[in-house]
């Protein structure tokens, strides 16, 4: 019978996750995801577009996937756009109208998991061959809590991350809470990852069926198959670890634990998005030790339906709670890579967690960024994590990096969910910034924070202690809901100095624009950025708040030498939790090398999220789409500082655009000014570029009418100005084609006469005896073996050409008389009388048959010549 329920339930989760069970065929198929309104029937949507309705993306309302035949190319995205124009110029209506959104699904590599490989020492570890050195109270702490918990696991003396008995202090401080009976019951967590081993002893008592699924081969168990997919069992044997005679134990050992296998194969966008929501009212908390390439370089984020997807999970997710994400801050330190460069570990929806090593120092792989929050513990200092394998009684000894630092803290979430199933995903995130210990305080960076705590780039606010965390959370008064801040996007347009000289830009927030918004106090802020630049790793990026406390929100990366800067990247930082955000907060952009690589800061855009001041005017935040970027909110006059050195450039620019949570929308107005290295000539101006009409600058839309004329001084035909476009163009074709007809013609004629015998003049005769002669000369009149009379053309072009090689022949063929009489006509055409003179010759000569003898002479001597 239970497992029969049990069927039933998986069954029903397939169906209304889109079918997930369903084996996809992307050789043979294409697959589109279309979100469409309540109204829109998919089945006459997927009539229209030659498609089928593969079902509904589950937790993601209205987005529905389509299949067809296998294309080259993309053939959804020219029918909407076909019929948006048809609509637009014809009107009438059609099904695609109810079409949101549409994507074509093409599967990519899979994230790279955040482990290391395994740097096994020749000789254990000092610390376990040597026992002396270990704390005589901690051992009998140990062993008290094994007694008094009937903990029996074989490895459990070596996992000093939950009890270190050598580094006093150095664990997640966990035990104390075991003692209590807190040990994660009631709370789940889903490993999104490579697989999960339900058929391990260690981990069989608290799988979840029903909250786990293979997004690689579509299929409900995501039991690990390659050779290599053993990354998820370990992370999952980190948290949920039964407490038997197998291995060691999870920190919420009594938790149950979920496995959502997106790491083994080609995944697309709609499938990772369905595993980050998969079954979101059950899995309490996703585990991600996953992401971009960690070397230095990369800079990926999520795809907008993965986006669409993590917003929902915090939406509705438990209840209407919010999930809770948690990722691996990343394993590039060495090679200078910043977690601000990854879209998941930057998002205001997770819990980026670093990593210490059981000294409690900072190992070389973890990475730092303004973004991360805490640090939890993993390899280093010659040890590394112990915990499960793959296999039915298999343990593992050298799980590491960032990878092994996010799951530990996925299982204390587990354990404060238990106490408080009740509180939000921005309630966890308080207490976690609230609770967490700085280390090394003396020997790294640190500041203080504006609400009496300390912040660091390379350890967030510290360490993560269980039992601080939970022991809060027990009395945890719950915030109130999200509000948030948008500025207008700040149009700079400036040169980015080389060496040490940044860009300074301040804008200023003002206390009635975030009494607007209903934003009471600050939790994450971003900051979206435009910059264009030949080489993206010389740049670094600086945010400094009204209090001081400084975010290095993008750091010089020795690796990137991508040729291009920031499209439209949003970085992000936790350094300012607690702020008022009232006053002036200053972006700093330094272009860190002197060399032939430069660039421009275009433009950015602040955002402060927070909590509400009250919580009846909070609402949801829209569902991001591919124009966030627009925005009606009402545009009034604020003032924006630039400083570059010592030069202060003031420009005017829009107000702070306030966005009150009331408003049902996402991004405030930017004018698309994206300039290329070619913008730089107005770098050092200190006035960026206006577009914005009068009708935008009083907040009012620029009134549009079907009629309006495309240019003022031209009829308009009654019909839209996009239409006006393809009359006028289709005019201007025309009279193109007709221009080039008659040049064509033209030069063909010119051709043929070049070309020809010269037996037609191409210019005016003289008179009508000249006429007649040269008509003697087309019938061949002349002697034998004489010359006939070159053409007018000739006679001109000899003229320009100065001397010429037919000029020697010319004489051939006349008498002794001719030669003579020639002669003299060519004296007195050159003497100062010219061309008179011998026209005077000529025509009043009274041998008028020695003329015209001459002349059949000639032509007889042309043509012949031809």
């Amino acid at each position: 019978m239970r497992v029969s329920s049990t069927l039933a339930l998986l069954g029903l989760v397939a169906m209304v996750a889109g079918n997930p069970s369903k084996p996809r065929n992307y050789d043979a198929n294409d697959y589109y995801v279309l979100e469409l309104d309540s109204s829109t029937s998919p089945d006459l949507v997927a009539a229209r577009l030659g498609l089928r309705h593969e079902g509904q993306m589950a937790g993601l309302e209205g987005h529905h996937i389509f299949a067809g035949k296998r294309e080259r190319h993309d053939v959804v995205t020219p029918v909407l756009h076909e019929s948006k124009r048809r609509k637009r110029d014809l009107g009438g209506s059609d099904i695609l109208e109810g079409v949101r959104f549409a994507q074509r699904q093409v599967p990519r590599k899979p994230w790279e998991k955040r482990a290391l490989l395994p740097t096994r020492p020749t000789r254990p570890p000092r610390f376990y061959s040597d026992a002396r050195q270990a704390d005589l109270g901690l051992l009998q702490r140990q062993r008290h809590v094994m007694d008094t918990l009937s903990i029996s696991d074989p490895i459990f003396d070596k996992q000093w991350h939950l009890l270190n008995t050598l580094q006093p202090g150095h664990d997640l401080n966990v035990t104390g809470l075991w003692m209590q009976g807190i040990t994660g019951k009631n709370a789940t967590v889903a490993i999104v990852d490579d697989g999960l081993d339900m058929d391990s002893d260690d981990l069989k008592p608290n799988y979840y069926a029903g909250g786990s699924y293979d997004f690689n081969d579509h299929r409900p168990e995501p039991k690990p198959t390659l050779s290599d997919d053993r990354h998820g069992t370990r992370c999952a044997g980190e948290v949920a670890a039964a407490r038997n005679n197998v291995c060691g134990v999870g920190v919420a050992y009594d938790s149950k634990i979920a496995g959502l296998r997106i790491l083994s194969k080609l995944i697309t966008d709609a499938d990772e998005a369905l595993a980050m929501i998969y079954d979101f009212q059950h899995n309490d908390i996703y585990s991600c030790s996953w992401g971009p390439p960690d070397d230095g370089r990369s800079m990926d984020a999520p795809g907008i339906l993965i986006k669409r997807a993590m917003l929902k999970g915090v939406q509705e997710g438990r209840g209407g709670l919010g999930s809770i994400y948690v990722f691996a801050s990343g394993n590039g330190a060495n090679k200078d890579d910043n977690c601000n460069f990854d879209g998941y570990t930057n998002s205001i929806y997770s819990i980026t967690v670093g990593a210490i090593d059981r000294t409690g120092q900072h190992p070389y792989y973890s990475e730092r960024c303004s973004a991360q929050m805490v640090v939890a513990y993993s390899s280093g200092a010659g040890d590394a994590i112990h915990t499960t394998d793959v296999g039915q009684n298999t343990c593992y000894d050298q799980h590491g990096g960032t990878s092994a630092a996010a799951p530990l803290g996925a299982g204390v979430y587990a354990l404060v969910l238990s106490v408080r199933p009740d509180l939000t995903w921005r309630d966890l995130q308080w207490l976690q910034m609230d609770t967490a210990v700085p280390v090394n305080v003396e020997t790294e960076e640190w500041q203080d924070t504006a609400i009496g705590k300390k912040f660091s780039h390379t350890f967030g606010y510290g360490k993560i202690d269980a039992y601080a965390i939970v022991e809060a959370a027990k009395t945890w008064k719950k915030v109130k809901p999200q509000s948030w801040y948008f500025s207008p996007w700040v149009h700079v347009n400036q040169a980015i100095p080389q060496g040490n000289e940044g860009l300074v830009i301040e804008h200023e927030v003002t206390a009635d624009a975030l009494k607007d918004a209903n934003l009471e106090r600050v939790e994450h802020v971003t900051v979206t950025m435009n910059v264009n630049h030949t080489r993206r790793g010389d740049l670094s990026v600086d945010l400094i708040s009204p209090e001081g406390v400084v975010s290095h929100i993008a750091t010089a990366r020795e690796n990137d030498q991508t040729n291009a800067g920031y499209d439209d990247w949003t970085f992000m930082t936790v350094a300012h939790w607690g702020e008022s955000g009232v006053g002036n907060w200053k972006v700093i952009i330094k272009d860190g090398k002197v060399n032939e690589h430069s660039g421009t800061f275009v433009d950015f855009h602040l955002k402060l999220w927070g909590e509400s001041i009250d919580a009846a005017k909070a609402t949801k935040l829209p569902m991001p789409s591919e124009d966030d970027d627009k925005d009606h909110a009402k545009v009034i006059s604020s003032t924006t500082t630039m400083t570059a050195s010592t030069t202060v450039v003031t420009q005017s620019a829009e107000a702070p655009a306030t966005l009150p949570s009331t408003v049902p929308t996402d991004q405030p107005d930017r004018p698309k000014i994206k300039p290329t290295s070619s913008g730089m000539a107005a770098a050092g101006s200190g006035v960026a570029p206006t577009e914005t009409s009068a009708a935008t600058q009083t907040g009012e839309a620029a009134p549009t009418t079907t009629d309006s004329n495309w240019i003022s001084w031209l009829p308009s035909f009654g019909v839209s100005g996009k239409a006006q476009v393809w009359i006028y163009g289709a005019v201007v074709l025309i009279v193109a084609f007709c221009v080039g007809l008659v040049i064509w013609l033209f030069m063909a004629r010119r051709r043929k006469l070049l070309n020809n015998p010269r037996d037609d003049y191409e210019f005016e005769l003289l008179n009508e005896e000249e006429s007649q002669g040269l008509n003697a000369g087309e019938k061949g009149v002349g002697t034998a073996g004489a010359k006939t009379r070159r053409t007018r053309g000739g006679e001109l072009y000899d003229a320009f050409a100065g001397g010429s090689d037919d000029e020697d022949g010319f004489e051939e063929g006349y008498t002794d008389q001719e030669t003579s009489r020639r002669t003299e006509i060519e004296r007195r055409r050159l003497s100062d009388d010219g061309l008179e003179e011998e026209q005077r010759h000529v025509i009043g000569d009274d041998d008028d048959s020695d003329e015209e003898e001459l002349d059949e002479k000639r032509h007889g001597q042309s043509s012949r010549a031809v």
